[in-house]
Formats: structure tokens, sequence, C-alpha cells
């Protein structure tokens, strides 16, 4: 809005100077696109690969996504997708265990592995000079990982230990990333322990493991996502030799993960004996990602929860002093709004000073809530959101890491990673009144499921 005032300056002053009329305002230009090449190619034995050059740096980021995650496990096998994660470092025939993290780090490159709720994903961030090696190390250990009983007992330790440390033995543990997903949603593969319960971590057989590589680590199953400073054409070339000639298996088949529409408000209660101060925490399920309510969506996360300037962080915070922070966001402390596939939430959570209770608290949040239920937002705080959304998502598209996420989601979930040129015009295009309705019926109290920690033992 600055250079707009600034334009618009320059022009009275040149009527005054010549005397002339001032002549019509000319519209403001559409924003110029963020350039984002993308190169989408599909192997023949089905592995999917997606490119972008970005020569800022020389450097470059190679991403390998698996169509498995929390949501998508077995369902007497919680924690599976997780436990294979930590199972993917444990070496391959031409890597022993760690040796992929030593190449990496050896050339002064960066690695990890996550896992998300519908996909695993592996990634490094290395000198471009070295992309070739580090694709031989990935299809090494998609071709021919350890599935060894020795690693597999390891690893459910370790597994079993990072549940201990960052969830049962953490104040807030859990909350609410882990919390919320098994009370507001009804569909097992949405509400399970995505951690992983330590009964179906210590059941887990090798031959479970055999069993889960080859039905979720075959080509067919992942995407390859190159982004940074290289040449399409070679880098596909170096893809197509290391990862060509692995063993070709059918695509699994996706479990139903729909959710059934929630009628009625759902309230919850849990006690956290190792937490100082008391928590609450509310959520919303939101529209179909993809769909125009769902970029309304994610400006109303912006307007409502996201920043100094929002909504409940100025009733909450600085009106009414229950807490000194909000958060909030869809696919919250796991992502963002746009790297998943299936239901997804709105989640908010706060913690804050046990005088207040979570009753008194939701009143407020109710009428920051109902009034953007009931009255449009303004012009100015609706282009405020996008005006930031831009910014943030010009962030994540100008990290290679950031790009690569993107594209790999696309490409897994859509078949379509240029998609995500759709991001932003999908945002620009919200107006005052699609915020009104998507606010009106997505954020309907009947919509939401609140959870209220209590500190301290259960009496």
């Amino acid at each position: 809005m600055r250079h707009t005032h600034l334009a618009l300056l320059f022009i009275v002053l040149a009527a005054l100077v010549t005397g002339c009329a001032q002549p019509a305002r000319v519209a403001d230009p559409a924003p110029e696109a963020f350039p984002l090449p993308v190169h989408y190619h599909t192997l023949d034995n089905g592995l999917k690969v997606v490119l972008s050059e970005d020569a800022t740096a020389p450097i470059a980021t190679v991403a390998v996504y698996y169509h498995i995650g929390f949501r998508n496990e077995p369902q007497d096998r919680t924690g599976f997708a997780h436990l294979f994660e930590h199972m993917m470092f444990q070496g391959s025939d031409n890597l022993g265990k760690m040796e992929f993290v030593k190449l990496v780090q050896g050339v002064g490159g960066s690695l990890n592995g996550s896992t998300r709720f519908d996909y695993t994903n592996y990634f490094q961030i290395v000198p471009a000079h070295v992309i070739e090696t580090v694709l031989w190390a990935e299809a090494d250990r998609m071709r021919s990982l350890a599935v060894t009983q020795e690693n597999l007992v390891n690893q459910q330790e370790v597994v079993k230990n990072e549940v201990k440390v960052n969830v049962l033995n953490q104040p807030y543990g859990g909350f609410p990333w882990l919390d919320m997903p098994q009370y507001a949603n009804e569909n097992w593969f949405n509400a399970h322990n995505f951690y992983g319960d330590l009964e179906d971590l210590d059941a887990a057989t090798l031959d479970d493991v055999r069993s889960f590589f080859d039905a979720y680590y075959p080509p067919s199953n992942a995407v390859v996502v190159v982004v940074g400073d290289i040449e399409p054409a070679e880098t596909l070339t170096m893809v197509q030799r290391y990862f060509g000639d692995i063993r070709t298996a059918p695509k699994p088949a996706q479990p139903d993960i729909s959710e059934p529409l929630q009628t009625a408000e759902k309230r919850f209660n849990r006690f956290d004996p190792l937490a100082p101060r008391p928590g609450l925490a509310f959520a919303y399920h939101a529209p179909p990602r993809g769909a125009p309510e769902h970029y309304a969506m994610t400006l109303l996360t912006m307007i409502l929860a996201q920043g100094e300037d929002s909504l409940l962080h100025r009733r909450l915070v600085n009106e009414r002093g229950y807490t000194s922070s909000v958060y909030g966001g869809i696919n919250m402390l796991l992502g963002n709004p746009f790297n998943y596939e299936g239901p997804m939430l709105f989640t908010s959570y706060l913690i804050h000073d046990p005088e207040h209770s979570a009753d008194q608290i939701m009143a407020d949040i109710d009428d920051v809530i109902e009034r953007l239920r009931n009255e449009p937002v303004d012009a100015a705080t609706l282009d405020r959101a996008k005006v930031r959304f831009r910014s943030e998502h010009y962030d994540m598209l100008a990290s290679g890491f950031g790009r690569a996420d993107l594209l790999a989601s696309y490409a897994l979930f859509d078949d379509n990673p240029a998609g995500i040129r759709d991001i932003e015009p999908g945002i620009l295009a919200v107006t005052p009144a699609l915020l009104l309705a998507t606010a009106k019926e997505y954020l309907r109290p009947t919509n939401r499921t609140v959870l209220t920690l209590e500190a301290g033992a259960q009496q």
C-alpha cells in the first residue's frame, strides 16, 4: 500500500506543478508472479520426479517423499510410520549404519527426515556439485535398506525413548498437536496416537518391518524432488541412472480417511501432572484443501491467531491479560495449510494463568469469533492478511526445502506439482463476502472441539 500512496502523491504534485487537471487514477498492477519453474516426470517404475532450478546460490535440496504418514499406517501398528523413518538411517547395501549422515555432513551439507500426516520425508541440503552422490545414496536405501533384527530392536528403543522424552515426561507433551486430532476426529486413521502406543511399538516384528518396506517404500509410492542450482535435463538423467532400475511394485491402496460432518460441539479435559499452568485449545474442521473456502480459512487463521496484531492476541493478551501468547493455524505444528491430504483442523491454543477459567477465556474467544461470523472483515484487514501471506509464501518458495516440500506434496497428493502456482491466486481471490461465508460455516460452535489441560495430577 505504501507504493500506492507514493504514486498518488507524485500525481498530485505533477498536477499542481503543471496546472493540469489530475489524471484518472490508474489501477494497481497485478502482482508479479514468483518465478517458479517446474519440470515433472514419471519413470517407468512409477517414481515421480520434480525438478525446479534456482541459481540464486550454488546449493541444492534433494528430497524423497513417500506417501505414508501418521494417518495411513496399519491399524494395529500405531507409530509404525514414525518407527520406519528411524529405520531408514540404519544403512543399506553400500552404506553402513549412519554413513548416509556422515556422507552429507562431510561435504558441508545438512539433512533430516520427518513423519507427517500423509508422508514421510528425507531431505538433504548440499553444495550443488554433489547432487549425484546424494541421489545415489537415496536410491541405495530405497533399493536395499538394511532391515535386520538388530536394527529393528535398536530403533524400537530409540522411538520409545523419544515418546517418553517428548510426550510422556514433558510438560504439555503432545498438547495440542498430538492430543487434538484424537479428540476432534472420529475416523481411526485421523484419530489414533500418531506417535505410537508403546505396546504397538514393542509388538513390531521383523516380518512387519519387511512387509511395511515392501508395501510403502517402492518407487511407485514416492517422489524425488531436486530444487536449486541444477540443470534439469542433466539432473533427470542422474535420477534415471540411480532410481530407474529399482523394483516396481503396485502403489499401495490408501485407506478411507474421510471425516463425518461434526454437528455438535465436543469438550474434553485432560490432566498434566508436569504442567505448571493450565492450557486451552480449540479446533475447527477446515474446508477441503484447495477449495475457495480453504484459501479463505487460511486468511481467517492469520487474522484470528497469528501475530501480535491478530484479533485473539489483542483480546486475550493485550486487553484481558490471560496469557502472553496465542498460537493457531491449519495443520499447526506439523506443517502448513498446503502440505497434507485429506481432512485437517484449524487449531489454536494458549497457556494461561490459573486465576482465569477456561470458560471465562472461551467467552472472550466466542465474542471475537462471532463477530467474524456476522460482520464482514474490512478491506484493510483483509489486504494486510494477504500481504503477510504473500511475504511468508515467497519466503517458503525461496527456500530450497520449502519449495521442495510443496512440490513433493502436490506431486504425491494431486499428481500436479505445478499446482503450487495456484496458491497465490487462490489467496488473492478471497473477498470479504467469501471470508464471511467461510467463517459462518466453518467457525460455527457445532464444528468445534474444545480441550482444556488441567495442570497438576488428577485428584
